[in-house]
This record gives C-alpha cells, sequence and structure tokens, in this order.
C-alpha cells in the first residue's frame, strides 16, 4: 500500500495560525486514500525541521513525501520546483537562529529538482476551481530547507517522489489586505495534488516557466 507523508508548519513570525500546518491536519482528519497518510506539523526551525523530517522518512519509508508552508502574499497554491542548497533567512526561525549565506548540506548538490509532478498537480488544482501556479523558488528560509532536506534524504531512493508546495494565507486568520484562501479551498487543493502525486506516473507536457 502506498504510504504519503505530509507535513506543514507551526506558527512564525508573530503569526497566531500558520494554514500550512492546519490545513495538513484537517487533510489528515478525513483522508480516505488512497494509500495510508502520515501527517506531521514541523518546527519552524532550520535545524529542528531537517531533522524531524528526515527521521520520518526514515521510520516511514514513504512513496511520496509532500511538505507544505506558507508564502504569505501569493494568490494561491504554489507547487515548488526547485530547492536550493543556501540557507539565508531574511528573519529569525521560532528559536532565534538566523543562518548567513550557508549550505544546508555541505558537499551536496547545488540544487536538486522535485520528484513530484509539479505541472499536472498545478493543473489538476486549477481544473478544481482553486488558484494555482508553478513556482521555481521556494525562498531561502525554513521551507526551502525543508524540501532540501526531503530531496536530500530520498535523492538514493528508488521510486520515492519528493517535494514542497506553498499556500497563501488562509482568509479566516490572514492580515489585512494580504490575498488569502478559504482554508477550506486549501485543503481541497492539497487533497487533489496528493492524489496526483499518487496517481499521475510521469508529470504533464504543460508550459510552465516564466519569462521573468
Amino acid at each position: 500500500m502506498t504510504t504519503i507523508l505530509l507535513t506543514g508548519f507551526e506558527p512564525f513570525a508573530g503569526d497566531a495560525t500558520n494554514p500550512s500546518g492546519d490545513a495538513v491536519r484537517l487533510v489528515a482528519e478525513r483522508w480516505s486514500g488512497p494509500g495510508t497518510l502520515v501527517a506531521e506539523v514541523l518546527p519552524v526551525v532550520f535545524a529542528e525541521a531537517s531533522a524531524r523530517l528526515a527521521a520520518l522518512i526514515r521510520a516511514h519509508s514513504p512513496d511520496v513525501v509532500l511538505a507544505v508552508g506558507l508564502a504569505g502574499g501569493r494568490t494561491g497554491l504554489t507547487p515548488e520546483r526547485v530547492a536550493i542548497n543556501l540557507a539565508d533567512a531574511r528573519i529569525p526561525d521560532n528559536a532565534g537562529q538566523q543562518p548567513l549565506d550557508r549550505p544546508i548540506v555541505e558537499g551536496a548538490p547545488a540544487a536538486y529538482f522535485t520528484t513530484l509532478p509539479v505541472k499536472a498537480m498545478t493543473a489538476a488544482i486549477a481544473a478544481a476551481g482553486i488558484p494555482a501556479s508553478l513556482s521555481h523558488s521556494a525562498g531561502t528560509f525554513v521551507c526551502n530547507q525543508v524540501m532540501f532536506t526531503a530531496l536530500h534524504e530520498t535523492a538514493d531512493a528508488d521510486g520515492i517522489r519528493a517535494g514542497f508546495l506553498h499556500v497563501p494565507y488562509a482568509a479566516e486568520n490572514a492580515p489585512d489586505r494580504v490575498d488569502s484562501l478559504p482554508l477550506g479551498d486549501i485543503v481541497r487543493g492539497l487533497e487533489v495534488a496528493l492524489r496526483i502525486a499518487v496517481d499521475a506516473p510521469t508529470d504533464a507536457a504543460l508550459p510552465g516557466g516564466t519569462l521573468h
């Protein structure tokens, strides 16, 4: 049976909630397949988030790993295409750590491409009536750290798909005048993304690049 590892994050940067963690909990509560879903909310702390994710991958040997995080200001769900081997924090994490210009893993590749079918996921989320677009940068904060860790941990594992998806603020808790989506739409979008990640044998041959 397929095993899926789905992670979100705790609140950070003074927010009372984090829609990535809230949505992951809701997906887990209503998941009916395909496969077995393991859900976890990670700390927004560089080293601890990486260590926890790596431990979960080793403990559960998942077939699919989808980590989810908040990208405040984005207008829809954005599957990520690339993780870079760089931690460069504009703000401190929840433990007060603020790494600058440091590799995530010494001696590892400069970047990894996702192994999830992100174009197919993006298209399916949009087809479900939920705003979605493909993103080519997971940033340089803890989200990128977790995406890089997921891909590094599964780089030599045959058949494991891994990657990251950013979500916007949930409308129920969004700051004033910031783009958001209802939390229910975020949950539905994640469910669609997971089913495509499990079922699509290859990615879709669709335009996904940007001009700048």
